[in-house]
């Protein structure tokens, strides 16, 4: 049977139309599946916060401390939310200048169903905003473990609403906004990489956490007194959370469904595995025994130090940084913390800070075209010390003492006016009693008599 030359040129006519719609139909099915990957991070990176965060930190405190410990993790996701959604997005990632962007996403002003190119081009950008409201929940919430146990509640609500403004968001724009300072593909002059968050969330939150701790003081019987762990359970179904929401947290930050987004769950994964046998290790060598409160900040120092590398670097080098940030924070919160006796509760800054630093470092040192091919003016360029630019070491240095400087001077005046206006620390008899009691009037336990 002959086809009609009338029925075949109406086909060969229509063909142009039928790839478009079979392009645009694919493109749509790689956003969609984009936007999945990217919602259900977003929800991981929640879950790190509460209950991740709260059941690891309040594990770790006294019985009598714990409801305060946890409130302050859930408070985060309440208060940033709403400093997020009314100005923090748009102070972040709106174009401004190198150090703090505009206010043109104020209140989310244009910020719904459609992408922004500049950022993630698959997917809408309220799936954005919404992903990276969840590191500006969960940044200040790490800070909480070192003034665990002394602190005013109403103190710490007011500290770290300014501390968003004044720490938080300029870091956070210039790592990540469009026109940032250190921002690697949109136009920064000082190019820094920082995949998830290694100065942006873990050293500013680190270093803020050791003024903290030094503003306060030490608990009350620190360091003469042992104070121990109230439920090492509850801290080791935090951390195993944490284990599980960093996935979303690195591997998110592909901001797509891609091959990018495997790397950076592969080297997570390896990073936290190294770390905690590293952590374990050292401290079997130590004191003769190995821990579980060991293993479980082994894990998290090594999640914390590949979160800048994990979308830069290959499986083995990711797992070369996880064992050296379980033996260099191991150190840090066993030997330095004891040599200089200052009482950081939880250990925010020998985990988060350390750990974030030497992370960022080594991330100059790995980070590499073969996993991480973006392109600057249309050419792919080598990254770090193993491409060829050891250049790239400086920039990240220049990055980490960025982010320190601004923690430190940002956080002590945040104190400063703080204790001026409220005070910061609870009296000596509502800290004997403990915080849930003296500032929350209910208790974690009610045991039976």
């Amino acid at each position: 049977m002959q086809i009609p030359f009338a029925l075949l040129l109406q086909a060969a006519n229509d063909l142009p139309a039928r790839i478009t719609a079979l392009e645009a139909a694919a493109k749509s099915a790689q956003s969609a599946g984009d936007n999945a990957w990217m919602l259900t991070s977003a929800a991981l990176v929640l879950l790190m916060t509460g209950p991740g965060l709260a059941l690891f930190y309040g594990g770790l405190v006294r019985r009598k401390n714990v409801l305060s410990t946890m409130m302050h993790s859930f408070i985060m996701m309440a208060l940033i939310t709403v400093i997020w959604s009314i100005v923090g997005y748009s102070l972040v990632f709106s174009e401004g200048t190198p150090f703090i962007g505009g206010l043109k996403y104020l209140f989310l002003n244009g910020v719904g169903k459609e992408p922004n190119a500049d950022y993630a081009g698959t997917i809408p950008q309220g799936t954005f905003m919404i992903y990276q409201l969840m590191f500006a929940v969960i940044t200040p919430a790490l800070i909480s473990g070192a003034y665990a146990e002394r602190i005013k509640f109403s103190a710490m609500a007011l500290f770290t609403t300014l501390w968003v403004f004044i720490v938080y968001f300029p870091m956070a724009h210039m790592v990540w906004g469009k026109g940032g300072l250190l921002n690697a593909y949109l136009g920064g002059s000082i190019p820094t990489f920082d995949f998830a968050g290694g100065t942006v969330v873990h050293i500013t939150s680190g270093v803020s956490a050791l003024v903290c701790a030094l503003y306060l003081g030490r608990r009350k019987g620190y360091p003469a007194e042992p104070i121990k762990p109230h439920s090492m359970v509850l801290s080791v179904i935090g951390a195993c959370l944490l284990w599980v929401g960093w996935f979303g947290f690195n591997a998110g930050s592909a901001l797509a469904a891609s091959g990018l987004a495997t790397s950076a769950f592969v080297a997570t994964h390896l990073a936290a595995a190294a770390a905690a046998l590293g952590w374990m290790g050292a401290e079997w060598l130590h004191s003769g025994k190995p821990s579980m409160l060991g293993g479980i900040s082994g894990c998290v120092a090594g999640l914390v130090a590949i979160t800048p590398a994990s979308g830069f670097v290959m499986p083995m080098p990711a797992l070369l940084i996880g064992l050296l940030a379980g033996l260099f924070c191991f150190w840090m919160v066993t030997t330095v913390k004891n040599m200089f006796k200052y009482d950081d509760t939880l250990d925010a800054f020998g985990v988060h800070g350390a750990g974030g630093t030497l992370g960022a470092l080594l991330t100059g040192v790995f980070a590499t075209n073969a996993i991480n091919d973006s392109q600057i003016n249309g050419k792919v360029i080598p990254l770090g010390l193993v491409d060829g630019h050891a250049g790239q070491i400086l920039n990240q240095a220049i990055g980490v003492g960025i982010a320190i400087t601004l923690a430190v001077v940002g956080t002590f005046i945040i104190l400063k006016v703080c204790d001026l206006v409220i005070g910061v620390r609870v009296n000596a008899d509502d800290e004997e009693q403990g915080l849930d009691l003296s500032q929350h009037g209910e208790e974690g336990y009610i045991l039976e008599s």
